[in-house]
């Protein structure tokens, strides 16, 4: 939970892209600095609330459509449960229609929510422009629709009465800059990403824009793996990577955990074990994540979600749109779980959970 510090300072060429121009004027030693502040701010314990603490009590009895680009994907599911768990005594009905990847392809996914009569619908990993149509019938129906993941940005955009998401291209460059710093500015590095989703693909383009501001690292490809067919196409994609790397393939670093939740399996690991290939992800923390990076297997670091806490929000935003008012505003920060952090908020379930009483907070809005 300390900065990094003592690595290579070739690292320090790099600044610009994420800390503005300004940096271009700063030695050396002022650009470590901020770097490993960066990291250090990203990586402390959560302790504090920073979120709403005004807002209308919770209604009851209301009927929400969580659309999911895909159940499999462990932060969609993380947060279906912890709206479940925010709700649960205030008689919601939360329904789920599960995309399994294709929410993005054109169907009409937010009128066959509307179908099913819900005083809300919740998009979660789907992309809001491409369910414009879906979203103007919602609107016509007085239908709110919140999304998580929707945008690359935070708040009222693309139809949505709001949308909650941590900062994409912050976890993203802080997921590059540790991979970077860990590895003595010297990676041989692969990005896993999913074009299919903007979010996703604005988190690899800051990632591969990090990389190319660091001389001495190498950024070997930028792999475009959907989440939805990772585990069909993953053995295939590593065994190209391996043969045509070798040993200068160091890092992974991806934009969900899935990708290594695949390379684990035995069959892949076999492909690499020589490389001793280390991983980051920029998302979103799942469970298996957390062993990994606590056993310092493959995994050395993640930028998870506040999964529960999300799900919390939602319910919250919901409420608002519900009762007439404003969208809270609230961003959540970025953080970093890493080996040396792992035991606070929520690491020992094996979760990004903070500890900064989340729960109780949003329940003294509600019962006001």
């Amino acid at each position: 939970m300390t900065a990094i510090t003592g690595k290579c300072i070739s690292v320090l060429v790099f600044l610009s892209s994420l800390v503005g121009s300004a940096i271009a004027q700063e030695n050396s030693m002022q650009f470590l600095s901020r770097a490993n502040a960066k990291v250090a701010k990203a990586a402390a314990v959560k302790t504090r609330w920073e979120g709403p603490v005004e807002g209308p009590k919770l209604q009851k009895n209301k009927k929400l459509v969580y659309i999911a680009s895909d159940m499999s994907d462990a932060g969609i599911y993380g947060i279906f449960n912890g709206i479940k768990e925010a709700t649960a005594g205030a008689g919601w009905e939360v329904l789920f229609i599960d995309c399994r990847g294709r929410c993005n392809q054109g169907a009409a996914i937010v009128s066959q929510a509307l179908e099913m009569k819900p005083n809300g619908i919740i998009l979660a990993g789907v992309d809001a422009v491409s369910q414009a149509k879906g979203l103007a019938a919602a609107a016509a129906a007085k239908v709110p629709v919140i999304g998580w993941h929707a945008s690359i940005k935070p708040g009222a955009v693309d139809g949505l009465f709001t949308n909650i998401t941590s900062n994409p291209k912050e976890a993203a460059q802080i997921a590059a800059l540790y991979g970077v710093i860990e590895s003595n500015s010297k990676a041989g590095i692969v990005v896993f990403t999913d074009s299919s989703n903007p979010y996703s693909t604005a988190k690899s383009n800051a990632i591969v824009e990090v990389i190319k501001q660091c001389e001495s690292c190498r950024l070997l490809s930028v792999e475009d793996v959907p989440v939805a067919e990772a585990y069909k196409k993953m053995h295939q994609v590593v065994e190209s990577l391996a043969k045509r790397h070798g040993a200068k393939w160091t890092h992974a670093i991806g934009i969900n955990d899935i990708y290594f939740d695949l390379m684990e399996k035995p069959e892949i690991a076999a492909l690499i074990t020589t490389n001793k290939v280390q991983g980051l992800s920029a998302g979103d923390g799942s469970n298996t994540a957390y062993k990994r990076i606590r056993s310092n297997s493959l995994q050395i670091g993640t930028v998870p979600e506040p999964l529960f806490m999300h799900g919390w929000q939602l319910v919250d935003e919901m409420n608002r749109a519900l009762s007439g008012t404003q969208p809270s505003g609230y961003v959540t920060p970025v953080h970093l779980v890493t080996n040396q952090n792992i035991a606070y908020d929520g690491g020992p379930k094996n979760v990004f959970d903070p500890a900064n009483d989340f729960r109780g907070q949003y329940q003294k809005i509600w019962m006001k």
